[in-house]
């Protein structure tokens, strides 16, 4: 017991330590869990014995996260994405495959050793890639749509890939002549544990009935249990909630949680399938449910813990003895597995026309060796396909690999940065017509504006930086011009000189206020509508001359607000005057505080603007209070 805990306050001691300063630090959290690892295992030796037995119980972090995926993904966003599933990953791990075997081939290995290094180097990290887009939030790009399809259908091909690797059994090493362990500087292959090849406990019984089955029972079997996942997600899932949820006890429903994933687990490995496959599955079938937010609450803090633990196993269990006892060999040939996925992964972007910077979050994103890759080598080992030597240098690679993903993401976001610093360098369109209404920036706020004034038969010149925006709205028929709205010749040439009317959206708050500062130096007459992101940007562009500021979720916010006390037994028309009430007084306190703002500090830290602010906190609720009585009195009066 003392043991444990002690092994338990390393790693999680490590964690606390580490990964917030690797996040605070801009590489993410998978590279501070690495590194968490690679401390307390291979430089402070306080960890690695237990490293096997803890990777397999962390690796169902990766199953709860593909859950969670698939609760939000409804079954026909899945079906939509089938010729991405079929075409786009099935190439990936063909063309890998292929490759990979190929340059084996003419380094002098076998065709069985080559295929099956293959085979194993076209998987990639699920863990890291889908933690890695959650957390940058490219999970929704086209980019991050078509890594997660490769990533599904890499978790599918694991099956046949276990099925091959016994075909593929050899006599001899399958190594070339004139190379032997030593030339890794390896004297003792032993390195990789060998699993018991034996069920132990209470699942013993079960495996050992599955084995004796027959071929064609097992498939059988194999397709009930998918089907019953299936039909048991759709029709028995709600009343077995509305019973947990009956006993009004929190801990129930994290209960039956994971009860879920976990026997769901259970029985795709009974049958040899994936995990996690077998509950993305579960997740997709629930994805419409109505306890799917529950579900999800449920589940996050486990897979995170999980996932956590299993990047610092990764970290722990990287063998820097293999690596300094010839470093050129083994970076070399890491770097050659990259590089080489990354040439296949770009060669399928151009045919399934993966585009701009998603191209490369796709090529990046997947360019190293997975988790899975560490079964696959010690099964192939116990096939005798593999030898000692040179499964070490397989798990190194891999490790390494997985090392690297967070700087091929800080590779992509480079990149990405360069494209489009680079379409924002493109000579602008030439601004042929002029309008009484200019408006800069057509995102989300622009658009609702420039549509709105249209449809009134207003005229309107719209601006923006971003190529990609003005051509959507052409698609749409609306007619935008590429340019960036802060160089005053564009404003120029879109009429600032005659506009009655300037609606400043940009999403950059320090580009919004270049703009109107120059536009109200340009025309003191010019009416100015700007969209604010905070406070201080309100005062900051009420001080360079906008007449009408609009924060970003302002008017959206009063509504919501409004909502709630319809709902907590205030009327709909009491509702209503309130929040007339309290829009009005908040917005004329702004102009007292503008008053009393200093540029650049922090508004917290201004002692006459906080005092301030919190006398007009006092008066804005003792104007609604006199708000409300007066509303009621009058309603009162009129019955």
């Amino acid at each position: 017991m003392e043991s444990f805990l002690l092994q338990a306050s390393i790693y999680l001691g490590a964690a606390v330590l580490i990964v917030p300063l690797a996040v605070r630090l801009g590489l993410g959290s998978v590279l501070g869990y690495l590194a968490a690892g690679i401390l307390v295992g291979p430089i402070m030796g306080l960890a690695g014995t237990e490293t096997a037995d803890l990777q397999h119980f962390a690796e169902f972090g990766v199953v709860m996260m593909l859950f969670l995926i698939g609760l939000e993904l409804e079954p026909r966003a899945l079906w939509d994405m089938r010729h991405k599933l079929i075409g786009l990953g099935g190439l990936q791990v063909v063309l890998t495959t292929a490759s990979i075997a190929l340059v084996a081939h003419w380094l002098g290995f076998s065709w069985q050793v080559g295929v099956t290094l293959g085979m194993l180097f076209s998987l990639s990290s699920t863990a890291i890639v889908l933690q890695t887009l959650s957390e940058k939030n490219l999970m929704r790009t086209g980019g991050g749509r078509a890594t997660f399809a490769v990533l599904l259908t890499q978790d599918i091909a694991v099956v046949p890939i276990l099925a091959i690797i016994p075909l593929l059994a050899i006599s001899g090493t399958g190594l070339p002549e004139g190379i032997t362990a030593s030339t890794f500087g390896i004297n003792n292959g032993a390195g990789i544990a060998a699993t018991d090849d034996h069920a132990t406990g209470a699942a013993e019984p079960l495996l050992t009935l599955v084995q004796s089955l027959p071929g064609w029972a097992v498939t059988l079997m194999t397709l009930g249990i998918v089907i019953g996942i299936m039909l048991v997600g759709h029709f028995l899932t709600r009343p077995i909630f509305r019973f947990v949820h009956a006993s009004r006890l929190p801990e129930m429903s994290t209960f039956i949680s994971l009860l879920m994933v976990l026997g769901i687990a259970f029985l795709m490995m009974l049958v040899g399938l994936s995990p996690a496959l077998g509950t993305f599955l579960a997740g997709v079938v629930l994805a419409n449910s109505e306890f799917r937010h529950q579900l999800e609450a449920d589940i996050q803090p486990f897979k995170g813990i999980l996932m956590g633990l299993f990047f610092i196993t990764v970290g722990v269990g990287i063998n820097f003895g293999v690596l300094l006892a010839n470093p050129l060999l083994v970076v070399s040939l890491t770097l050659a597995v990259i590089a080489l996925k990354i040439g296949v992964l770009l060669f399928l972007s151009l045919i399934f026309k993966i585009r701009g910077h998603n191209r490369w979050l796709f090529a990046l994103g997947l360019a190293q060796a997975g988790e899975f890759g560490f079964l696959l080598v010690s099964f192939a080992r116990k096939q005798s396909i593999l030898p000692p030597s040179i499964a070490e240098i397989v798990l190194l690679i891999i490790s390494l690999s997985m090392l690297l993903t967070p700087a091929l993401f800080i590779g992509y976001e480079a990149l990405a940065r360069r494209m489009k610093a680079r379409e924002t360098e493109r000579p602008a369109d030439e601004i042929d017509e002029q309008g009484r209404v200019i408006i800069a920036g057509i995102g989300r706020f622009g658009q609702n504006v420039n549509r709105l004034v249209r449809m009134s038969g207003g005229s309107t010149v719209v601006l923006d930086s971003d190529m990609g925006a003005i051509e959507q709205m052409r698609r749409f028929g609306a007619k935008g011009f590429f340019g960036d709205p802060t160089r005053p010749e564009l404003l120029e040439a879109a009429g600032l000189a005659e506009a009655s009317v300037l609606v400043v959206a940009v999403d950059s708050p320090e580009n919004a206020l270049k703009i109107v500062t120059h536009a109200r130096k340009q025309r003191p007459d010019l009416h100015i509508i700007a969209r604010a992101y905070d406070r201080p940007h309100v005062f900051a562009l009420y001080r360079a001359g906008a007449n009408d500021i609009v924060r970003e979720t302002y008017d959206s916010s009063i509504r919501a607000g409004r909502y709630v006390l319809e709902n907590i037994g205030f009327t709909d028309y009491e509702a209503s005057k309130m929040s007339q009430t309290y829009f009005k007084v908040e917005r004329a306190a702004l102009r007292d505080l503008a008053a009393l703002w200093v540029p650049g500090q922090p508004v917290h830290l201004n002692d006459a603007y906080v005092a301030r602010a919190l006398q007009l906190e006092r008066d804005l609720a003792a104007a609604m209070s006199q708000d409300l009585d007066e509303t009621r009195a009058n309603l009162d009066a009129a019955q």
